[in-house]
């Protein structure tokens, strides 16, 4: 029983690297950018709702959608300033561009907040559920987590699929010029991708808080990290990769904190990425796109 608790634990954390990771693999997928700001969000995000909540004194759902709307017009924005001058630029500009907006935020919040931890009330206050008489409970948030993200990936490949803004992303993410000669917005259309991601981040920081309740300017920056690597584990660009992969690394992880060391866990989970990249450099689900020159 121990080894199934510690397997769904690790489908739990999985989970939320899985949303935070839809947000990368959305944004590369279509922007052809890595926002490696894109952790620091979710911490806005469990700050929004912790202010909302324990602050304020309102309900958690008015905390979640402020936290929801908070980091996508925090996401539009830093498109906006940020990476849309620089869409013809260089990866590295875009990238160096990517570092010093993770750190403003950082300290944005350091400034607002202070670096104290601060203890997240957990939203999520059904019972758990217990099996096998007792010798099994499953936490509430540990099942909430585990349904929203696959809510969220069905939800997405959705609206990629089935909807017309949807198709306008993936005529983006094919070729922006012959997309923009058929008449799409190209730069609305990755300032909706950037709203999207950011507003899964937000979610992802409430549920990574509710299950982790400490809370500091700095809650999103591994996270952030580990999310990224599950993203390019299952294929960047390939939103049930970025799933795949997600959980995977949240298995992984947790089950080598359980029996083999907790202080080697990360390097474990990296290990473990550059073998699979050695093997398949494209990741689980990506593929392999050929280019005429």
């Amino acid at each position: 029983m121990s080894f199934l608790s510690y397997l769904i634990n690790g489908i739990s954390l999985g989970s939320v690297y899985a949303i935070i990771a839809l947000g990368y693999t959305m944004v590369y997928g279509i922007a052809k950018m890595l926002n490696f700001a894109h952790g620091d969000i979710i911490m806005v995000g469990a700050f929004t709702t912790f202010t909302i909540v324990s602050t304020m004194g309102l309900s958690p759902v008015a905390g979640v959608l402020a936290a929801m709307a908070v980091c996508t017009v925090l996401g539009v924005v830093t498109e906006r300033i940020a990476y849309k001058p620089l869409r013809g630029a260089s990866p590295l500009a875009v990238l160096i561009t990517a570092i010093g907006v993770s750190y403003f935020l950082q300290n944005f919040a350091l400034l607002v907040f202070g670096s104290n931890a601060r203890q997240f009330t957990n939203i999520i206050t059904l019972p758990p559920l217990v099996l096998a008489d007792g010798q099994l409970s499953i936490s509430s948030v540990t099942i909430v987590t585990i349904l929203v993200s696959i809510l969220i990936m069905l939800g997405l490949t959705a609206f990629i699929n089935k909807t017309r803004l949807g198709q306008a992303m993936l005529a983006v993410s094919e070729d922006q010029g012959a997309a923009t000669l058929m008449g799409i917005d190209v730069n609305k259309t990755i300032s909706m991708t950037f709203a999207i991601g950011s507003a899964l981040a937000a979610i992802a920081g409430v549920l990574l808080c509710s299950a982790y309740p400490a809370l500091t300017p700095y809650t999103g920056s591994m996270p952030g990290i580990k999310a990224f690597t599950a993203a390019v584990f299952g294929g960047i660009g390939s939103i049930p990769g970025a799933m795949i992969g997600g959980i995977l690394l949240g298995v992984i992880e947790n089950l080598t904190k359980a029996y083999i060391s907790s202080q080697l866990s990360d390097a474990i989970v990296f290990s473990v990425l550059i073998i699979v990249l050695l093997v398949r450099p494209t990741g689980l689900l990506g593929r392999k796109i050929s280019e005429k020159v």
